[in-house]
């Protein structure tokens, strides 16, 4: 593993274990050239996916992605880090289980909506906002009357 700070080639492992859960392994690292201290995390990955945005344009499959528009949809709104692990780490799963190795970014976006919609009804209204493109107070209005509360289990 390339050290993130000096990219020495070579790193030792000082600690391994599960995260809470349990989807990936976390990896305390040691660089062999500079000495300093890094985290890594090591996950399982079922297949190759290729994202097929709306332009046709195809780019491979970025967890991070995910990762960050849930946590800005749900910035603020005292959703817990382990609650928005596991809904990325769902959506992962469900996207690798689809049996394709091409999916639309248009099934990506409503499999994070319906998350998003079971996690904090504000968090799917923001990401909504986005996803849908809403260029009116109107569109806000009419989306967030069809949208139900819904309790957080």
């Amino acid at each position: 593993m390339r050290c993130p700070f000096c990219a020495h080639d070579n790193s030792q492992v000082k600690d391994s274990r599960p995260t809470e859960d349990n989807t990936s392994i976390r990896r305390r690292r040691q660089c062999e050239g500079c000495g300093a201290r890094f985290t890594t995390f090591e996950r399982v990955q079922l297949r190759e996916v290729t994202v097929v945005k709306s332009n046709d344009q195809r780019e491979p499959f970025d967890r991070a992605k995910i990762e960050q528009s849930v946590t800005l949809a749900c910035r603020k709104r005292g959703v817990p880090q382990e609650r928005l692990d596991q809904l990325v780490s769902g959506i992962q799963r469900q996207i690798e289980t689809l049996g394709d190795n091409e999916v639309s970014s248009r099934v990506i976006g409503e499999l994070v909506m319906d998350g998003l919609r079971a996690l904090d009804s504000v968090a799917y209204i923001r990401f909504a906002s986005v996803y849908r493109d809403f260029a009116s107070p109107a569109d806000f209005e009419d989306f967030a009357s069809s949208v139900h509360e819904v309790k957080p289990a």
